[in-house]
């Protein structure tokens, strides 16, 4: 899960930082960012919500970062 670092990086944010801002532990995200773990899908919608990102995005099926439109 490549894009999910990404993001992080790009907001200059440790795993640690993050975190704290999503609740999501620490050792989670490094094993998501290394392709370990497949994050929850409670976990992939704090992300995207944090990000405002599709999930699609943040599971590296796309390259379009936009959140799709609510209903």
């Amino acid at each position: 899960m490549k894009n999910i670092k990404k993001l992080r990086l790009e907001q200059n944010l440790t795993q640690l930082a993050l975190q704290m801002k999503t609740g999501i532990d620490q050792a989670l995200i490094s094993k998501y960012e290394n392709g370990e773990r497949i994050p929850t899908i409670e976990n992939l919608l704090i992300l995207a919500n944090y990000f405002k990102t599709s999930l699609d995005y943040l599971m590296d099926r796309t390259d379009e970062r936009k959140p799709y439109q609510p209903k």
